[in-house]
């Protein structure tokens, strides 16, 4: 027994409980969720995850109408025009309200952004004939079958992307609205210029080789952290009121800027635009509600309606006054954001600290109760959880798996270096502990300062199995802040407000003084443009695949790379032409992303997301602009870390220390995958499942030699040096690559799904994984079954390096539920997180599950459909997650012991 466990049974003893029997303690029984929770889950559970086109109508017609004006107020005329023409939708059984869409799970395509993926289809349906061929990204990724995925086409629903449901009578308005787009879409112009570069053909032969999974302009937006404090301090009408006085200040001078000096008043008048178009959009709402108390004959549900309208036309002028008020307010601008742009991550950052003012003052004027509050925060999720990112099959399922990575962050430290937890937090926990959904995914900044019965109560919510909260580690993403925002002047102030942006991408923040309630209060919220965009999953394995091949991709018979032409007699030789291929890779792929996401800048600039950021407004600039307080923020993003790094241990292990064959040989039987059937042809994805061919005997020896190589995960300084080396790399490396903001570039480690179609393409690796095989998920957790000496071996492995000088570092581990049972499961548990928190460990996230009934779920989708589990940063639905990932996620190693 150790100290921790001694300490919690002399606490249970004073009590009188008697602390042999203390597995057996349970917590309090969580309540169920509201009522109203349960009748909107029952919709949501019956509805298909639908594509409509009355936003990018509104869009397209307003965008022309105002054909010639300045572009920023161009682009903020249509996305606030289309805000305030689409169709209001408010149910019964609601409070809060307002959503994508007038559909319930609604999504709409941005053909201004990519145009060539509707055309080509849209044209397909119209005629009649085969739709087009898909991307290699796309046709790899697989996307769940079940849920709300409408992964095939019925009656008269067309299915899209694998994924989102349009009606037929909708594609000609689809064809229309995309037709005006062709060759002058982000997508198209980008490209045509891309094509101006001399390595645009191994530009092409990268991509269609996934070694890079997707372009930048796909998801251009998200990946941050969102700031509600313009509304929340000011509200729409006073908002528009500034606006008007900055433009009598600014429009015409130039200040000391002769290059974007002019650009203040074009801003400052789109910003008008965009906030009346938001302010009117609310006022929708709120008439709708309104016209349907008219007709309500029962008194309850025309008094709630009546109380929706109420706050939905304070909210569209005034500042709010009240919780329920704010919480909707923060609800209407986040969609506004994710509605402007294709994207995802678009975190909601640390709504608890935020809207803590508006709760207290409720609670001591006796306006609200905590179980209203909580309601009101399981209806939050709800709509949350409702949020679709419209894109390719590429991106919604080989890389989000249905999910839009809405990020809410708890604790932390405050402006002050104090625990930053609100009572407010509590209740978000509580509200997650009983409305079950993937979103808001829920995030603890772990701090020593953090009080332990909040660390507990994180904790009894990460043990009901659905993934979250996840824990990273507050003092390591501060350091972080400190080190790669140093040099546009982030401070420690502005250090302790960063928070997660999507799913595992730490992102810089600032407080700003809210002055509500007779006091100022701190709060906390985004100051960055996008944390990601950079180069999107590069197969770290299937790099060195192609250094052993030559530069040749066997799987299709294609040249990736130029042939090195070298054979290879050291490792560090080896080491060497990965690195060339990588830099290869990332040379080409950096220049054209920056390319395209400067043609969006140009022509795309955010509205909604540059309003709120409150240095943009100060500024007088949009995001485009470097507006935001720290733009030294794009990143480069990695995929299979551990499988590569596995790999290099059995070719530096079995074929150049002992000798035990040759490269060549170790190579033939990786093209031949070691005489096993590929995963293309078992459709088996997991890494435990071999089916021999006649040749299996042959590779036998060379098999078992990669099989029993040094893995990483346990605590072997042979591997896990390897890794370290691999770190020191990247760190000084990944700067040499600029962004298109002029910034150094730093490496992101998050799989999300990717680690399932790059590892698809992917011939078997030197480690012994097979052919189509998953990749390792995250990037410091153990390839699966490979772990054979615990937790805390992992935590040694994974610690060789310093986690502070990288965006993040994924470790994702899987608990049987019977290993934190009870009470004292509960103290085990935030025992190991702790562990890895004082390691220096940045993240660590849990699924508490048994593998059995992962398989069973994964036979009979529809009697789990409310099963969620954690994948690589975030929470989906078990069912709307592809074949590959499942399987990944159940041969994953399964601790009985915490």
């Amino acid at each position: 027994m150790n100290d921790a466990q001694s300490k919690i049974y002399d606490i249970l003893k004073a009590r009188g409980i008697d602390a042999e029997n203390a597995d057996g303690i349970k917590e309090e029984d969580i309540p169920e969720a509201s009522e109203r929770f349960n009748k909107l889950m029952d919709i949501y559970y019956s509805m298909k995850v639908t594509a409509d086109m009355e936003i990018p109508y509104w869009y397209n017609r307003l965008w022309w109408e105002n054909d010639g004006d300045i572009l920023e107020v161009r682009r903020a005329r249509a996305v606030g025009g289309a805000y305030a023409h689409s169709t209001p939708t408010v149910l019964p059984y609601e409070k809060l309200v307002m959503s994508k869409t007038k559909n319930f799970r609604g999504a709409f395509p941005f053909p201004w952004v990519c145009a060539s993926f509707f055309n080509s289809l849209a044209e397909s349906l119209m005629n009649e004939v085969d739709a087009p061929a898909e991307s290699e990204a796309d046709a790899v990724s697989v996307v769940g079958a079940g849920g709300g995925n409408v992964t095939e086409s019925y009656g008269d629903i067309i299915s899209i992307a694998k994924k989102f449901g349009m009606r037929k009578e909708e594609i000609p308005v689809l064809v229309k609205v995309s037709k005006y787009w062709e060759g002058i879409s982000v997508e198209d112009i980008s490209d045509k210029y891309a094509q101006m570069l001399p390595d645009y053909d191994q530009f092409k032969r990268i991509m269609d080789a996934v070694v890079v999974m997707f372009d930048s302009f796909a998801i251009p937006q998200g990946r941050e952290v969102i700031n509600y404090y313009m509304p929340l301090q000011y509200g729409f009408d006073r908002i528009i009121q500034l606006c008007d006085e900055k433009i009598n200040e600014t429009m015409g001078e130039a200040g000391e800027d002769g290059i974007l000096g002019m650009s203040r008043g074009y801003y400052y008048a789109a910003m008008k635009e965009i906030t009346a178009g938001l302010s009117k959009w609310c006022d929708n709402y709120g008439k709708r509600a309104e016209d349907l108390a008219t007709r309500e004959p029962d008194e309850e549900v025309r008094a709630n309606y009546l109380e929706i309208a109420q706050v939905m036309h304070n909210v569209a002028h005034k500042r709010p006054s009240t919780f329920r008020e704010a919480l909707q307010m923060t609800l209407c601008c986040h969609l506004g954001v994710v509605n402007e742009d294709p994207q995802s991550g678009q975190s909601i950052g640390r709504l608890g600290q935020v809207l803590q003012p508006f709760y207290e003052k409720d609670i001591e004027d006796g306006i609200t109760t905590d179980e209203e509050v909580i309601e009101l925060l399981e209806l939050y999720r709800i709509k949350i959880t409702c949020i679709e990112c419209f894109a390719s099959a590429g991106v919604s399922g080989g890389v989000l798996s249905g999910n839009t990575f809405n990020n809410l962050s708890l604790g932390g430290q405050n402006y002050d270096g104090l625990s930053a937890v609100t009572p407010l937090e509590y209740l978000i926990v509580e509200a997650a502990m009983r409305a079950k959904t993937p979103q808001p995914t829920l995030s603890v900044l772990y701090d020593e300062k953090t009080p332990e019965d909040f660390l507990m109560k994180a904790a009894a919510c990460t043990k009901l199995g659905m993934g979250f909260p996840a824990w990273m580690n507050n003092q390591t993403g501060m350091n972080f802040m400190l080190r790669q925002y140093g040099a546009e002047g982030m401070d420690l102030y502005d250090a302790r407000a960063w928070c997660l942006g999507g799913c595992l991408e730490s992102a810089p923040g600032c407080f700003m003084p809210l002055d509500y309630n007779g006091k100022v209060t701190m709060i906390p919220g985004g100051a960055s443009p996008t944390c990601g965009t950079g180069i999107h999953f590069t197969g770290l394995p299937k790099i060195l695949e192609l250094v052993l091949t030559n530069g040749l991709d066997k799987r299709t018979g294609k040249q990736v790379f130029p042939p090195h032409n070298e054979k290879i007699d050291t490792y560090e030789q080896m080491v060497d032409l990965w690195k060339k291929y990588l830099d290869i890779s990332n040379r080409i792929v950096n220049r054209i992303n920056n390319m395209q996401m400067d043609i969006w800048r140009k022509y795309n600039m955010p509205a909604v997301n540059s309003l709120l950021k409150p240095d943009c407004f100060a500024k007088g600039q949009h995001i485009g602009n470097c507006g935001s307080r720290y733009n030294a923020c794009i990143n480069f993003e990695s995929c299979g870390t551990i499988t590569f790094i596995n790999s290099l241990a059995s070719i530096k292990k079995n074929v150049f220390d002992d000798r035990v064959f040759t490269l060549e040989e170790m190579t033939e039987a990786l093209v031949n995958n070691f005489g096993f059937k590929t995963a293309y042809e078992t459709n088996v994805f997991s890494p435990d499942f071999r089916e021999s061919t006649e040749s299996a005997s042959k590779y036998d020896r060379i098999f078992a030699a990669c099989i029993h190589a040094p893995k990483y995960g346990n605590a072997d300084s042979y591997v896990d040096s390897l890794l370290k080396d691999y770190h020191m790399f990247m760190l000084h490396y990944l700067p040499t690559l600029r962004s298109y903001y002029g910034k150094p570039e730093y490496l992101c480690q998050i799989s999300v799904s990717t680690h399932g179609p790059q590892g698809f393409v992917t011939l078997a690796t030197p480690d012994g994984r097979l052919a189509g095989t998953t990749y390792s998920d995250g990037s410091v957790s153990a390839a699966a079954g490979t772990d054979k000496n615990g937790i805390y071996a992992i935590f040694e492995s994974a610690t060789v390096y310093d986690h502070s000088q990288n965006q993040n570092a994924q470790m994702n581990l899987k608990l049987h539920p019977s290993a934190v049972k009870g009470l004292s499961g509960t103290r085990k548990l935030l025992d190991v997180i702790r562990a890895y928190m004082r390691k220096g460990g940045f993240h660590v996230q849990f699924n508490v599950v048994g593998s059995d009934t992962l398989k069973e779920a994964q036979k009979e989708p529809d009697k789990y459909r409310d099963l969620m589990v954690r994948v690589a940063g975030f929470t989906q639905y078990w069912c709307e997650i592809g074949k590959p990932i499942q399987d990944e996620v159940i041969y994953r190693t399964e601790y009985d012991q915490a």
